[in-house]
């Protein structure tokens, strides 16, 4: 799925305002989100990512944030409205009818668990797109020296008035670190922008990651970054 999986950060968004009418109907704030059904917890009863859903918010400079996994007969409008910002669809590709994304997600939420896709949550309000997945277990581990139990994530900032200002490296830091809070396994979050988002590759980079590599993906020529936990103090 590397070729679905262009990780984006700070350039992508929407030109829309923040909020998503539907998502604040069908659920109603953080506390009232309930993590079930969410692609955690794969068919086979195996838990690959710890239990995304039930990880909790973290405080922020920018204010409480939480991944809450997607569920697409209420989050698709919402992601598919994102996907389709010409900014979003140049690297996602990811763009046209609500069932391009319906389709993207479902094998995510009715997987077995190695890629979680979630909506991020900040205070009380949907203005990102998330995947949280097993690097390892991913097509990326055949591109570089893959390790057990590498997480990856996948970003895009969902609106315009939230890009450009830092808030994108702001939350990167704190899902990462979230990650190796809840994933005691966890040893590097990884991720792999394309080369050409220069505005990832560098909300990566404020936000503690350090460039690794160039490698050939499928679909694109990516940075691979990485933030390790034994470095996590450092940078």
């Amino acid at each position: 799925m590397i070729a679905l999986f262009a990780g984006c950060g700070e350039q992508a968004g929407d030109a829309g305002a923040r909020g998503g009418d539907l998502w604040t109907r069908a659920a109603t704030g953080i506390e009232g989100v309930e993590a079930t059904g969410t692609g955690d917890v794969g068919a086979g009863g195996g838990d690959l990512l710890d239990r995304v859903g039930g990880w909790g918010p973290v405080t922020t400079d920018v204010g409480v944030f939480q991944l809450v996994p997607v569920r697409p007969d209420r989050d698709a409008p919402l992601v598919s409205r994102w996907m389709n910002d010409p900014a979003v669809a140049a690297f996602w590709e990811l763009e046209g009818p609500e069932s391009v994304v319906e389709k993207h997600l479902r094998p995510q939420v009715d997987g077995d668990g190695r890629s979680v896709p979630c909506l991020g949550v900040l205070d009380g309000i949907p203005m990102s797109y998330w995947e949280i997945y097993r690097a390892d277990l991913d097509p990326l581990a055949r591109h570089y020296p893959a390790r057990p139990h590498d997480t990856g994530i996948h970003l895009l900032i969902g609106t315009v008035a939230d890009r450009g200002r830092g808030l994108g490296s702001v939350l990167l830091r704190a899902v990462a670190d979230h990650v190796l809070d809840k994933r005691r396994s966890c040893a590097r979050v990884v991720a792999e922008p394309d080369l050409r988002n220069t505005p990832s590759v560098s909300a990566f980079l404020s936000a503690g990651f350090r460039y690794s590599a160039e490698v050939d993906l499928p679909d694109k020529r990516a940075a691979l970054m990485v933030r390790d936990r034994a470095l996590r103090d450092l940078l």
